[in-house]
C-alpha cells in the first residue's frame, strides 16, 4: 500500500466510526446475504460480535502506516478463524460485504480512490491471514 492509501484508509474510517454500530449490522447483514452458508458460524446473538469487528477494523486500520506491527495480530486471528470453520474462500464475500458497507456508509464519500486504497488493504491482509491459516497464498478481492 502506497502511503496515500493508507491516509484515505485511514480517513474514510474515521468517518465510519462515529456510526460504527450501524455499519457492523450493515456489514453482517449483507454478509449473511451473499453468503447464508456462513450465518450458522456466528451466535445467535450477534451484539458483542458486532463490537469485535469494529474493534479489529480499528486496530487494523490504525496499524496500516506500520504493516509490520499489526501481521501477529492478523496471523492468529486467521488461525483462530479456521476452528471457527472458516475457510479460504470465505475471505473474498468478506472483502465484498465489507466494501458494500463502507459504500453505503460512506455515501458520497466513496470514490474511486478510496475504494481502490480499501481494496488493495483488504487484498493484502487477507492474503497474508489466508497463507497464514492455510498456508498458502490466494488471491482476496
Amino acid at each position: 500500500m502506497t502511503p496515500d492509501q493508507v491516509k484515505l484508509v485511514q480517513q474514510s474510517f474515521a468517518k465510519v466510526a462515529p456510526i460504527s454500530e450501524a455499519a457492523a449490522v450493515l456489514f453482517y447483514d449483507r454478509l449473511f446475504e451473499i453468503a447464508t452458508q456462513v450465518k450458522a458460524m456466528f451466535p445467535a446473538d450477534m451484539t458483542e460480535q458486532r463490537r469485535k469487528l469494529m474493534a479489529t477494523l480499528a486496530a487494523v486500520v490504525n496499524g496500516l502506516g506500520d504493516l509490520p506491527s499489526i501481521l501477529p495480530a492478523a496471523s492468529t486471528l486467521a488461525k483462530r478463524h479456521v476452528g471457527y470453520g472458516a475457510k479460504a474462500e470465505h475471505y473474498p464475500v468478506v472483502g465484498a460485504a465489507l466494501l458494500w458497507t463502507l459504500e453505503k456508509g460512506l455515501g458520497d464519500g466513496w470514490t474511486p480512490q478510496i475504494a481502490e486504497a480499501w481494496t488493495t488493504a483488504y487484498g493484502t491482509l487477507s492474503g497474508y491471514m489466508i497463507c497464514e491459516a492455510y498456508g498458502r497464498p490466494q488471491a482476496a478481492e
